[in-house]
């Protein structure tokens, strides 16, 4: 005899106050639950429910087993998820929610995720492009990859440094054979100075690192302005002037020719990505297989952008690191 099934329709039958009504519940036939609570009766060796052909009633021992049927059902329902808990830490498996900016997400997450899953083929990935920040508890998602000038603000986050990436200055060929190519920083006033408005950039200048030391540009007020990376891409492809975009920004129109570096001996200030979660505590297996993951990742990603953007050639051992996925995560 399967006792708890039994505790189970006999809770049924007493919470729908009839055997019909507890069998429609629970898709069985009336003949099976009144079975059911008779094979209950007979090891209890008492007589739960008094019937007749209109009611039933709970008997005063019947009313004492039901309360400690519901809470013997309440610990088994509690050791269940524990034991789910439990087998999500250990293994990477249910949905992945992931935000990142457009940009990054595009260039960099995509091809990332397809990797991560053919490794853990039990995740499934919900990715959000938005140039939004979002709030992880409240928005729900579990990882969020953030790019900050500096490092991020204090907040009762945990995050993970993926790694550095910096910003450059663009052109079109076609733009650069009719304005002529700047030499100096100085010469950029001279030229359609085309701005990306994002947090991570002060709105009014650009500031250029070399080995030399930082110079600053002011920016004259500009013909066009806009908040994303890729839509600045699109308007220095189209000739339209000079602007500042990050490496992830331009790695295929530049390897492409479509865009080449301006005053390639400087760079804009470098920026740090992170990985942002809520909590390091009995963390779930797909989050941090995937933080790991993409740790790894970003790391041979941003190293091979960075060599191509400065003209360093690519070796074999170079190339495989982007294309192979890191080894196997310790999940303990």
């Amino acid at each position: 005899m399967d006792t708890f099934r039994n505790m189970k329709i006999f809770v049924e039958v007493v919470e729908a106050k009839s055997f019909t009504a507890a069998a429609h519940q629970l898709d069985t036939t009336t003949g099976y639950v009144s079975r059911s609570v008779s094979e209950l009766e007979s090891h209890l060796r008492t007589r739960l429910l008094n019937r007749t052909t209109r009611r039933i009633a709970v008997t005063e021992a019947g009313e004492r087993y039901l309360q400690r049927c519901y809470r013997i059902m309440a610990e088994v329902e509690e050791a269940e998820a524990e034991a789910e808990a439990s087998h999500a830490h250990a293994r990477p498996v249910g949905t992945l929610r992931v935000h990142a900016m457009s940009s990054l997400g595009q260039t960099y997450l995509i091809p990332a995720i397809a990797a991560y899953q053919e490794r853990y083929p039990a995740v499934t990935v919900d990715l959000t492009l938005s140039q939004n920040v979002p709030d992880l508890i409240e928005d729900g998602y579990d990882v969020a990859l953030r790019v900050v000038s500096d490092s991020l603000p204090d907040s009762a986050y945990i995050s993970r440094q993926l790694g550095k990436l910096y910003s450059v200055l663009c052109a079109s060929p076609a733009y650069l054979e009719i304005h002529g190519t700047p030499e100096t920083v100085e010469d950029l006033s001279h030229h359609t100075s085309l701005q990306v408005a994002m947090p991570v950039f002060p709105p009014d200048r650009w500031l250029l690192e070399s080995a030399n030391g930082r110079r600053e540009f002011r920016l004259p007020e500009g013909r066009f302005k806009v908040n994303v990376p890729d839509a600045m891409a699109a308007a220095v492809q189209e000739d339209m002037g000079i602007g500042a975009l990050p490496t992830f920004a331009i790695t295929s129109p530049f390897r492409s020719g479509a865009i080449v570096r301006v005053l390639p001996e400087y760079h804009l200030q470098t920026l740090n990505v992170f990985a942002v979660y809520a909590s390091r505590h009995y963390l779930d297996a797909k989050i941090k297989t995937w933080i790991e993951f993409l740790r790894d990742w970003m790391s041979a990603v941003l190293s091979t952008d960075d060599e191509a953007i400065r003209g360093v050639p690519k070796t074999e051992d170079q190339a495989a690191r982007v294309c192979d996925a890191p080894d196997g995560l310790d999940l303990e």
